[in-house]
């Protein structure tokens, strides 16, 4: 008997719930999971506009301002921090880059004067950058446009959970 209606339920297109499920309370973990999935897809698309957004916002400001990218500023900004300098591998992982891309960017900038390439002491192998003092100084120009936009284009939330 119990067979033949989980048999008519099947081909009805009822799902069939684990013993002691109710179907009233399955479906209200469904809703309760679908709305929980349109919750994070709607936190996943406010993130990728906030992201978007700021990037775009950043391209054109540090550009017009400073005749930087976003990448440029990355990389001169994480090296402000390294006194001497910083390898290459381990700067492309820190600043989200490929080696390939990171050794073309580092090419433009050692054009411009703001890196040097230095032998790696503790690996032969190794390069590591290293700001000049142009590029110091190009970085502490850029910061402030490259603060300021974020605080325009950041939600606050996101920002005051820093703070």
């Amino acid at each position: 008997m119990i067979a033949s209606a989980i048999n008519v339920l099947a081909s009805i297109g009822l799902t069939v719930y684990p013993t002691g499920m109710t179907t009233s309370a399955a479906a209200r973990e469904d809703a309760g999971l679908r709305e929980r999935d349109e919750a994070v897809k709607a936190a996943w698309h406010a993130l990728i506009s906030a992201k978007v957004a700021s990037w775009n916002t950043l391209e054109r400001e540090l550009g017009d301002s400073h005749g930087l990218g976003v990448s440029d500023f990355e990389v001169l900004d994480h090296l402000a921090t390294k006194q001497d300098g910083c390898r290459a591998q381990n700067l492309a992982e820190a600043v989200h880059l490929s080696q390939s891309a990171l050794s073309r960017l580092a090419d433009r900038l050692e054009r411009h004067g703001l890196v040097e390439r230095d032998n790696c002491v503790s690996d032969r192998r190794g390069i590591n950058l290293v700001l000049t003092d142009a590029g110091r100084a190009k970085h502490a120009q850029a910061l402030r446009t490259y603060c300021d936009v974020l605080s325009r284009t950041l939600p606050p939330e996101l920002v005051a959970r820093f703070e």
